[in-house]
C-alpha cells in the first residue's frame, strides 16, 4: 500500500476533529477529502465511507438524546404552571422554577449531559485510534455505526449487441 493512500486515510479520520473549530467541520472536510480522493484508492474510499457513517451516527444519537431530554425538561418546568398564575402573577416563570420538581429534572439533565459528554469523549479517542490504524495501513471499524453509505459494488456495463440482418 502506498504511503500517500495511508496518509490520505489518516487525514480523513483526523479531519473530523475540525468540528471543534469549524461548525459542521466533522462533515464538511471529510466529505471534501473523500470525494476528491476516493477514485484513487479503495483503501481511501473505504475509510472515507466509515468516517462519514460514524459522524452521521453520532449526529443521529445526539439528536435522539436531545429529543428525549428537552421535552421532558420543559414538561417538568411547566407542568405545575397554572393559567391563573400566567394572568395574575407577573413573576409566574420565576415562581414556577422555584416550585418545580428539581430532583427529577436535575437527574435527567445530569444524565443527558453525561451521556453527551461521554459520547464526545469516546468519539475523540475513536477518531484518533482510527487515524493511527489508517496510518499503519489497517482497516478499522467504528463501534455503534449505522451504515448510511454502503460500499458500491462494481457492476460491469452490459454490452448490448444489435441484431444484424
Amino acid at each position: 500500500m502506498e504511503t500517500k493512500h495511508k496518509n490520505a486515510a489518516t487525514i480523513l479520520h483526523l479531519s473530523t476533529l475540525s468540528q471543534y473549530f469549524i461548525p459542521f467541520g466533522n462533515f464538511i472536510l471529510p466529505i471534501i477529502i473523500w470525494a476528491s480522493l476516493k477514485k484513487d484508492s479503495a483503501f481511501v474510499e473505504s475509510h472515507g465511507r466509515k468516517v462519514i457513517n460514524f459522524q452521521l451516527s453520532i449526529f443521529l444519537y445526539t439528536i435522539i438524546l436531545f429529543l428525549i431530554a428537552i421535552p421532558v425538561f420543559l414538561y417538568s418546568i411547566f407542568s405545575s404552571l397554572h393559567t391563573k398564575a400566567i394572568v395574575i402573577d407577573e413573576d409566574f416563570f420565576f415562581n414556577n422554577l422555584v416550585s418545580a420538581n428539581w430532583t427529577g429534572v436535575s437527574i435527567l439533565v445530569f444524565l443527558a449531559a453525561m451521556m453527551f459528554f461521554l459520547m464526545k469523549v469516546a468519539e475523540f479517542f475513536l477518531v484518533i485510534f482510527a487515524g493511527v490504524k489508517a496510518s499503519n495501513g489497517e482497516e478499522c471499524n467504528y463501534p455503534a455505526t449505522i451504515n448510511f453509505i454502503r460500499a458500491r459494488t462494481t457492476i460491469e456495463p452490459a454490452v448490448f449487441e444489435t441484431a444484424t440482418e
